[in-house]
């Protein structure tokens, strides 16, 4: 199986690994049929993510998928948050294998989940936010 140079990169060396305890949304999603879970923690200020980080049990493509999705997120109001979708994460790392594109779509709805949770305490609507799916695994 070939990954890109990028999907090594963010799995040898993933960027914003770890829990966050002051986090405004957390999201945990899962795939039963490939055993990875993810989840991602969002820090917002200002309506804007200004910290992302991500805890994933699961293969090379789960973890380089969840650190790329991170770093996409940063910087983005939590409208344009909504933008990184599993499609900008497989572009953004050049690409997976086909049996693995399932990540990338892991990695789009546990950032969904964790604005869900966000707009959910604050008590506020995300135009284009729907909720995450009852069973989390969505596959």
């Amino acid at each position: 199986m070939e990954y890109s140079e990028k999907v090594m990169q963010h799995f040898m060396n993933p960027k914003n690994v770890g829990e966050m305890e002051d986090a405004s949304g957390v999201g945990t999603v899962g795939n039963a049929s490939c055993g990875d879970i993810m989840r991602v923690f969002l820090k917002i200020e200002n309506n804007v993510v200004i910290d992302a980080s991500f805890k994933t049990f699961g293969c090379g493509a789960a973890v380089a998928t969840s650190s790329m999705a991170t770093e996409m997120v940063k910087g983005k109001t939590v409208e344009e948050a909504l933008t990184v979708t599993n499609k900008a994460v497989l572009e953004a790392l050049d690409g997976l294998p086909a049996v693995k594109t399932h990540c990338s779509v892991l990695a789009e709805e546990a950032l969904r989940a964790a604005l869900w949770d966000y707009a959910t305490k604050n008590d506020i609507t995300i135009p284009g936010l729907e909720p995450p799916k009852e069973d989390g695994h969505g596959h």
